[in-house]
């Protein structure tokens, strides 16, 4: 029997401000501004990926887009609140997808450092991961992203039991590169996530690009990739993101300020 799920109304969304801590909802702005990030840079893939937040508070809660919304559609208000198992903790007319929270869940619960967890499905990032040698160090923003983890694929990420899988092959890396499926990343915050998200995406296209040309790349001497990313973790650690975050808030505002609402 076919799944069911009601179709979102993107355009009729009941405010919740009113139904949270000023916490919750600044994060819920900064998840929603994320999807919207994410839509303009064409790194979404129709509505089969996933960007979540914790909700700050001592819960295990989290914050996850509503299932049948295009990632430009959503707003601070549609984000459904979760527990650890997708379970609905706050009323909401949306529902979310099952299978993208499998990978998510895992991350968050596993790693406390992992407030923001992003999850894409794009041409040259799933090129990458499908690639035997995976991301290789032959471009500053590869090797300002240090090394990288990888998971096998199992199949779509329905089974709860992958998840150990998962957190066992991540450890405490930021970056990961999901065979033949995808990119992760993880941040502290918002932005540092996104940051490290779109090092990593860049990396991939350059990747792509360097290796669609025919030649020998250039491989750097030996210890100058620990050495960018040495001089790059302030980047991903939340220490840019009070100087990055505001002018891209600033951005999309310009473009359309809905997703505070």
């Amino acid at each position: 029997m076919a799944v069911q799920f009601d179709v979102p109304d993107a355009h009729n969304v009941e405010s919740v401000k009113d139904r949270v801590s000023p916490e919750e909802w600044q994060a819920r702005v900064d998840l929603a501004a994320l999807y919207r990030i994410v839509a303009d840079y064409g790194w979404d893939d129709l509505l089969f990926t996933h960007l979540s937040v914790r909700v700050p508070g001592p819960e295990h809660h989290f914050l996850l887009n509503p299932f049948g919304m295009m990632f430009e559609e959503v707003t601070a208000s549609s984000l459904v609140k979760v527990d650890k198992d997708g379970n609905k903790v706050m009323d909401s007319p949306y529902d979310i997808n099952p299978a993208g929270f499998t990978i998510h869940s895992a991350v968050h619960m596993a790693r406390e450092d992992a407030k923001c967890v992003m999850h894409l499905h794009t041409d040259d990032g799933v090129a990458v991961s499908s690639m035997a040698d995976g991301l290789m160090p032959i471009t500053q923003h590869a090797m300002q992203c240090g090394e990288i983890a990888y998971h096998e694929y199992e199949g779509v990420a329905l089974d709860h039991d992958e998840r150990e899988r998962i957190v066992q092959d991540l450890g405490d890396k930021q970056f990961m590169l999901l065979r033949n499926h995808g990119t992760l990343t993880v941040g502290p915050d918002v932005p540092a996530a996104f940051l490290a998200m779109y090092y990593l995406e860049r990396a991939c296209t350059m990747q792509v690009r360097a290796l669609s040309g025919g030649v020998k790349v250039n491989t750097p001497p030996q210890g100058t990739p620990d050495k960018a990313h040495h001089q790059s973790e302030v980047l991903f650690d939340g220490s840019a993101s009070p100087l990055v975050w505001p002018p891209i808030l600033r951005k999309l505002d310009r473009k359309d300020p809905s997703y505070r609402t």
